[in-house]
């Protein structure tokens, strides 16, 4: 029998609360909320540790919750009043879990090819843009991707729903800019910035070779540095009147080239 909790003003659910809403809890603890089965499903394939899992009964039941995590979890049967408190969203599956975090550094990555690809982003601000970027990388199935001086935390609850759960399957790296490049440097990895600035048209350059694509923010592009370290600048054409695109797209897009050239392999 699952233990149960009603009441928002239960201290264990006032903790989650603050993981919730609270990067510095996050980084504190170690510890971070996921929400939905799909979302759920992929944490528990990437092989993240679940702490507990908290169902509200009238959306899902144990049994099924039994299906896709391992039976030794604490699982706790919450009301519709906590469970509204800690959904971020307004329509899951009322299942939400508190997962431990990983560690996210250069020695964390694995690369099973002697050809990776690497999408690299520097500096992003917004949520929303970090989860598109990471749903991007997966469904290009890229090698890892790398994030360059965050501004947000991974386990922010809108990087994990705007990656619809990619945060779980992509390898994922952070560091400064200085260390990203030292580290692609050592492993010979070409690296291609996305820029204005003494660039190429995208499709010209050869993907085939270890490859990171660097992309930065829409408002200010890529750091000086970047463009110093850079093999080669490329930009896509911009055939209407404006001169930039979301950032998620142009990485889709020069990404996708490089799997093109690799015949999708």
């Amino acid at each position: 029998m699952s233990k149960q909790i009603t009441s928002i003003q239960n201290s264990y659910i006032k903790q989650l609360v603050q993981l919730k809403d609270k990067s510095r809890e996050r980084r504190k603890s170690g510890l971070f909320l996921i929400e939905g089965v799909r979302e759920l499903s992929l944490a528990v394939k990437g092989g993240y540790q679940l702490d507990t899992v908290l169902f509200y009964p009238d959306l899902i039941s144990e049994s099924e919750i039994k299906d896709f995590v391992n039976s030794t979890i604490n699982l706790i049967e919450i009301s519709k009043e906590v469970y509204e408190k800690l959904a971020y969203r307004d329509t899951t599956e009322g299942v939400l879990a508190v997962a431990k975090s990983k560690i996210h550094n250069f020695e964390t990555l694995k690369f099973h090819t002697k050809t990776p690809l690497i999408l690299v982003a520097e500096a992003p601000e917004k949520p929303g843009n970090i989860g598109a970027l990471l749903r991007t990388a997966d469904a290009a199935n890229a090698d890892a991707v790398i994030i360059a001086n965050p501004k947000a935390d991974l386990y922010n609850p809108n990087i994990i729903r705007s990656s619809v759960g990619c945060v779980f399957t992509n390898q994922i790296a952070t560091g400064t800019t200085e260390d990203i490049i030292s580290f692609l440097s050592s492993n010979n990895i070409n690296i291609y910035c996305a820029a204005l600035q003494a660039s190429v048209d995208y499709h010209t350059q050869d993907f085939t070779k270890p490859t990171a694509i660097v992309v930065g923010t829409e408002a200010t592009g890529l750091s000086d540095t970047w463009l110093q370290h850079s093999t080669q600048n490329i930009i896509i054409p911009m055939q209407g009147e404006i001169d930039s695109m979301n950032v998620s797209v142009a990485a889709g897009i020069l990404i996708f080239e490089a799997k093109r050239q690799r015949n999708f392999k």
